[in-house]
């Protein structure tokens, strides 16, 4: 018997050879794709809410932005996503 775990909303895709790939899915268009680390940025905030990734919809061309959780950071770290510290001002 296999057991299969839950795949968060963006998970990396297996690549063979070459860069790390991450499935992603567009809010406005529903459109599900694959989009390279270089297609991606993290902006990592003092906050839940401050903390997210966004990227532009390859269908659509709408703007995305979705909330990351510790494991969301994680795997877009690794995977060489770009980073943006976020600093508050307070």
């Amino acid at each position: 018997m296999t057991v299969t775990p839950r795949i968060p909303a963006l998970s990396p895709v297996p690549a063979r050879v070459g860069p790390v790939l991450f499935k992603a899915a567009c809010p406005e268009c529903r459109s599900r794709f694959e989009l390279s680390a270089g297609a991606l940025r993290l902006a990592i905030g003092g906050s839940r809410r401050t903390t997210f990734y966004s990227f532009t919809c390859p269908e659509c061309g709408s703007a995305v932005r979705k909330p990351a959780g510790e494991r969301i950071v994680e795997l877009l770290t690794g995977g060489g996503v770009r980073t943006l510290r976020l600093h508050s001002t307070v």
